[in-house]
């Protein structure tokens, strides 16, 4: 017996489940990710799901995909508290919480026009990861954590 009030979505058989993001964000989620639908990607999105945790949360899986180290960095600037699910036969394998890094390299462009990573310069943007968003190494311009998506170099 199902109860009326519940939420189903079904399994991935492998692939990726994006837990605990901020209500809200799924979609910059995509963004990062570079899944527009346009590939013919098997995704689900929950968006602003009930959570003891964060009030409200969105989930996202993605099926036939694992995510590379790069793209949970980025996710990271965004989604703080995610935990990433690595799905395998219809089994979690593999459950991490993201971890910030101290520093993200070529994966946000600097909003600053002034500035020498924007210039024709063998560089990339530079960022520190700060508690709340990021802050250019070359310009001190700083990112809050609402405006990182707005900046991705995405492919």
């Amino acid at each position: 017996m199902t109860d009326d009030h519940e939420l189903r979505v079904s399994k991935i058989q492998n692939g990726t489940v994006i837990d605990h993001v901020a209500g809200g964000q799924a979609l910059n989620v995509l963004a990062i990710l570079g899944i527009d639908g346009t590939r013919g990607e098997t995704v689900s999105v929950g968006m602003n799901v009930p959570s003891d945790r964060l009030g409200r949360k969105d989930i996202v899986k993605v099926e036939g995909r694992e995510l590379s180290q790069s793209e949970v960095d980025v996710l990271s600037l965004i989604a703080p508290a995610a935990s990433i699910n690595i799905v395998r036969d219809y089994e979690v394998v593999e459950k991490n919480r993201v971890v910030r890094p101290d520093v993200v390299s070529g994966i946000i462009s600097c909003p600053n026009r002034n500035c020498i990573s924007n210039a024709d310069e063998p560089i990339h943007a530079r960022f520190t990861v700060l508690s709340d968003g990021v802050r250019c190494d070359y310009c001190d311009t700083i990112v809050r954590e609402d405006e990182v998506a707005a900046n991705l170099n995405v492919n």
